[in-house]
């Protein structure tokens, strides 16, 4: 006897299959080809500052840490200053400098940069960088790195060596310090120079040296966003 499958009950069985397929645990045959690096940027990364990189033009701020702001300073085991922004840059510089670096995705915070998780190898460079002291874990937004902040503070690694403003703190303080004398609030400085249009935000190192002049160029900015918009770039740390 010949059984016959209509068209309706091939139909049903391929949806009762998909749903199947789509329901299977990590460790079971992969449904379709690993999309675990989907979208990676993968290249030699130029360091804009302890927790922001560049690779091929791609602006990548690295996502569940916070390092010190280039011209931030924390108190040392000796009671006395230290350029912790600078160094958290370095130290990132120092691991990650002309070698190969790949950023898997993790979305788009509000500046436009893209959120990643960066690896040197199978180094997580996020993880690196807060249990060597050079950032915070940034709870705020993730609890990716708290134990590796736990681990740093217990050491008194780099930031937890002393008294250290978290760099979101000191970023609101920088801010509010120059808002009300900026134009409408906006308080990012443009400035025009021979490497370029340069933008500098509040807690950056050469904010106050910059005297803003519209007739070389030089503007105000509100957001990152309008300035990378209108063609200016962040400064970047040396």
């Amino acid at each position: 006897m010949r059984v016959i499958i209509s068209h309706t009950t091939r139909l049903t069985a391929a949806l009762l299959l998909a749903v199947v397929l789509a329901q299977q645990s990590p460790g079971e045959a992969p449904r379709a080809p690993s999309q675990e690096h989907a979208g990676a940027v993968t290249g030699i990364a130029d360091v804009t500052d302890g927790d922001t990189v560049i690779i091929h033009g791609t602006r990548i701020r690295l996502e569940g840490i916070d390092a010190p702001e280039a011209g931030q300073t924390c108190t040392s085991r000796t009671g006395g200053p230290w350029p912790c922004g600078a160094s958290a840059a370095t130290a990132l510089r120092r691991l990650i400098e002309g070698k190969a670096v790949r950023c898997d995705p993790q979305g788009i915070d509000k500046y436009g940069r893209m959120l990643g998780i960066c690896f040197l190898g199978d180094v997580d460079v996020n993880a690196w960088m807060v249990r060597r002291g050079h950032a915070w874990a940034f709870v705020k937004y993730s609890e990716s790195y708290a134990k590796e902040e736990q681990q740093a503070r217990a050491e008194k690694a780099g930031i937890w060596q002393g008294d250290a403003v978290p760099a979101w703190e000191f970023r609101a303080q920088r801010w509010a310090g120059v808002e009300e004398q900026a134009p409408n609030g906006c308080a990012i400085k443009g400035n025009v120079t021979a490497n370029g249009k340069i933008y500098h935000m509040p807690w950056s190192p050469w904010y106050a040296q910059i005297k803003m002049d519209p007739a070389r160029g030089r503007r105000w900015f509100c957001t990152e966003a309008e300035a990378l918009a209108a063609g200016w770039r962040p400064v970047n740390v040396n």
